[in-house]
């Protein structure tokens, strides 16, 4: 079984990923460009008991999300670095930032969501499925 490690920039807090991720996703509302300075944040979804904290401790801001549900965002006390969240809308999955696991071989964004707030000049990856805002439905619990 795959396992990977992900963590924040200072390498205090750390968490083990068993298994391969759910779903990867390209988000582009404006929420997840302030919460990491860029112009999207890419998510692999986990099931929840595949991924354990392993170093460290976090902090947490909480937010309402779109779908009016919160979302949980820990981060790292020391350096900042947003590693994982916890979406109410899906309490099955933990999403984590692909970025914290420093990895140029991770797998690529199945779909980009909240398009409708993407940048004008990005453009997508050829093929790759594309919402306006979310998908119809959400990840079934399996």
């Amino acid at each position: 079984m795959t396992e990977r490690l992900a963590s924040c920039a200072c390498g205090h807090l750390a968490i083990q990923c068993a298994g391969e991720p759910r779903k990867v996703s390209m988000c582009h509302c404006t929420d997840c460009q302030r919460r990491t300075g860029s112009l999207f944040s890419i998510a692999a979804f986990f099931d929840r008991d595949a991924v354990t904290l392993v170093r460290g401790m976090t902090q947490s801001f909480v937010r309402d999300s779109i779908t009016g549900k919160r979302v949980a965002f820990h981060f790292c006390p020391d350096c900042g670095s947003s590693v994982f969240w916890e979406p109410e809308r899906m309490p099955h999955l933990i999403g984590v930032a692909v970025g914290a696991f420093a990895d140029p071989g991770f797998p690529m964004p199945e779909q980009a969501v909240f398009v409708s707030e993407k940048h004008d000049w990005l453009d997508l990856p050829e093929g790759m499925e594309a919402w306006p805002v979310l998908p119809p439905a959400s990840m079934p619990r399996e």
